[in-house]
């Protein structure tokens, strides 16, 4: 799919977070400043949290809170080594009430499990964005 602005990455992102019920992995690829915090963004308004969202660069996580459930919005783009973020990934992926959404995932993908939503966001301009949705297992019913 494509996207022209901010607002659209956005939208996309909300139709994803209205399917998520706990138990989601989603792995975002994008370079730097490809809009992966506008999507999750969009994902967390539609999951219902009304929490701030931020990218977690320099914190390396974040949360979201929506009822009993939560985002846990990994960002390892400065992690040389996931050391303890390793287990503490694993510890959000076994939550059923968690959703899990990973950014720069290179380091961690032995931890990530098959079944998983893996959404690449390429740039194509200034403002506009391609958008690639691709799911396996249970993750295949967010592309609905």
């Amino acid at each position: 799919m494509h996207s022209e602005n901010s607002d659209q990455t956005e939208a996309i992102g909300h139709k994803i977070g209205r399917q998520l019920k706990g138990g989601e992995v989603i792995e975002l690829i994008s370079d730097l400043g490809g809009g992966k915090t506008t999507l999750v963004r969009g994902i967390t308004a539609g999951f219902g949290s009304k929490d701030k969202v931020a990218s977690p660069t320099f914190t390396i996580s974040r949360e979201y809170v929506h009822g009993d459930l939560k985002i846990v919005h990994y960002d390892f783009y400065r992690l040389h080594d996931p050391g303890l973020m390793a287990y503490e990934l694993a510890e959000a992926i076994n939550d059923p009430l968690a959703i899990v959404i990973v950014e720069w995932a290179d380091i961690v993908q032995d931890v990530l499990p098959k079944d998983r939503l893996a959404i690449t966001i390429k740039t194509t301009g200034e403002n506009s964005r391609d958008i690639a949705l691709h799911a396996t297992g249970a993750a295949r019913r967010l592309l609905e």
